[in-house]
């Protein structure tokens, strides 16, 4: 009788729909509940287990720990140790996970239409709403960081040749926010009407519901001067 592995000596087997379809293969990696979500919080460059959890409202423990060992597994996520002083155990995309921003995009312009009110238990996160805004920023031509603030919070993008969303706290995702060249400041409702494509960024400082502070050539550009 042939001697049984041992369970830590077992390859793991991931669940697989078993078709050959692409659809198919990449729901293989991302249908699970929470790691689309998780990909999200690691667009803005390398998070803690524990920053992760906290903005991962629902979560449990087990399951988050489950879905970042498939994420690595699965050649979308690594963790790897910080040299002090940080000193701490980090997860960040890799290029393959960098590749599902247009997924998530599109997938945030699909169900802007269901946030009609914001319900009792709902949690929120202001560095949620940068990917509905992401689309009203592409045109921006001058380069440097946009400090967004809404009343839940603020987050910073990437400008210039496309927009991305910024890493928060340097290289390694710890320290100061990255300084900005300017800053818009509206409310959350205005970034979905953005992202939906319901008035543009333009007519909304024109309007008065963006304000615009700064001072040099993207503050210009946002102000209609560049």
């Amino acid at each position: 009788m042939p001697r049984q592995q041992p369970a830590a000596q077992r390859p793991v087997r991931r669940r697989s729909y078993d078709q050959f379809c692409a659809t198919a293969r990449a729901l293989d990696s991302v249908g699970d509940r929470w790691t689309l979500l998780i990909v999200r919080e690691l667009l803005a460059g390398p998070r803690r287990y524990t920053d992760l959890h906290a903005d991962l409202p629902g979560v449990s423990t087990d399951v988050l720990a489950s879905r970042l060992k498939d994420m690595e597994q699965g050649g979308l996520a690594v963790r790897r140790r910080l040299p002090p002083p940080a000193a701490a155990s980090v997860y960040e995309l890799t290029e393959r996970g960098h590749g599902l921003l247009p997924v998530l995009a599109a997938l945030a312009d699909w169900g802007a239409p269901a946030l009609t009110e914001r319900r009792p238990t709902d949690a929120v996160r202001a560095h949620w709403f940068a990917l509905p805004l992401l689309r009203a920023l592409t045109g921006l031509t001058q380069q440097g960081v946009l400090e967004v603030r809404l009343e839940e919070g603020e987050f910073h993008v990437r400008t210039g040749g496309g927009a991305a969303v910024e890493s928060e706290g340097g290289p390694y995702g710890f320290g100061p926010a990255p300084r900005p060249d300017a800053r818009i400041t509206l409310d959350a409702e205005l970034c979905l009407e953005l992202g939906r494509g319901g008035t543009t960024l333009a007519e909304a400082v024109k309007d008065g519901r963006v304000e615009v502070t700064g001072e040099g050539p993207l503050a210009a550009e946002l102000r209609g001067g560049g």
